[in-house]
């Protein structure tokens, strides 16, 4: 192995100047600001304190209740996709994750562009609602078409981890359920959901962070009036010109990002049941578990 550490060496060079520095440069100019003629910065704590501010706390809770809507929706419409995705045939499978994939093949743009041609009011939904004499309805720049455009976006990213979860499961469990005389629904809930767990986690993760931070979809969708964490930043760097705050939300959404994959990491540790078998070895140390479940 020794042999091939060289070949590693590139690939963690340009980790660290794509990664490690930029995140550096955001941590430094989150915990300076702008000094006097004699000192070019000085540290502070003061754009931590900024996030008490009445405009920030609004843009907050407008990007927490809009991520964990679009979040829900997405768990909704995903976990069934992929539970009934995973119950096929590889092949069949195989075909179905590749057309979930490929809308995410064009560029974010185009697919918002998309949907505002849809959701207008002369778009495809107007029309056949006008056509039954019960349109046109206004759905262009309001809570309904950003979230639509999120979930659209964003819904790949619910249904992959958690059909990978599905599909990597032990099917013998559910057998053993059935075995100890739980019924289709107690299997599911106690067997098949608990053992996916990780894979929700991780969707919820990917979706409800991009959720959160979006600024395209948010200022197409919703014409610049719905501000979220992530039009907030931008609006930080490019219109306000404060870096210093701009910096300070991106770390906060940065440790959110740790943390989150420290809590993913945990519940993939809980959720491996152990192929062991017990002392008396009729019984695997999976059925022994599933059986406790029950009792409980």
């Amino acid at each position: 192995m020794k042999q091939y550490k060289k070949l590693v060496s590139p690939y963690c060079f340009w980790l660290f100047v794509l990664t490690i520095v930029p995140m550096m440069l955001i941590a430094f100019y989150a915990l300076t600001a702008k000094g006097t003629e004699i000192t070019t910065f000085k540290f502070t704590f003061d754009n931590f304190f900024k996030f008490l501010d009445p405009i920030f706390v609004s843009v907050l809770m407008r990007s927490l209740v809009l991520g964990v809507l679009t979040t829900a929706v997405c768990f909704l419409i995903g976990y069934p996709i992929a539970y009934m995705i995973s119950k096929c045939k590889e092949g069949t499978q195989t075909v179905l994750i590749l057309l979930i994939t490929i809308p995410t093949w064009i560029n974010l743009l185009m697919r918002t562009y998309a949907w505002m041609s849809i959701l207008s009011n002369n778009g495809i939904i107007n029309n056949v609602l006008e056509s039954i004499g019960l349109g046109p309805v206004q759905m262009m720049y309001t809570d309904f078409a950003v979230v639509m455009g999120m979930v659209y976006n964003f819904l790949p990213f619910m249904i992959l981890p958690i059909h990978t979860s599905l599909t990597n499961m032990d099917k013998s469990l559910t057998e053993a359920s059935m075995d100890l005389g739980a019924s289709r629904i107690q299997t599911f809930f106690k067997v098949t959901f608990r053992l996916s767990l990780s894979g929700v986690l991780t969707g919820v993760t990917m979706v409800f962070l991009p959720a959160i931070s979006a600024f395209v979809i948010p200022k197409m969708l919703g014409g610049g009036q719905y501000s979220l964490i992530g039009n907030f930043i931008e609006q930080q760097f490019i219109t306000v010109g404060n870096w210093h705050f701009g910096s300070a939300v991106s770390l906060v959404l940065a440790v959110i990002v740790i943390i989150l994959m420290a809590l993913i990491y945990k519940v993939e540790k809980r959720t491996n049941v152990s192929d062991e078998k017990d002392e008396g070895g009729k019984r695997s140390g999976k059925r022994k578990k599933i059986r406790k479940n029950f009792m409980h």
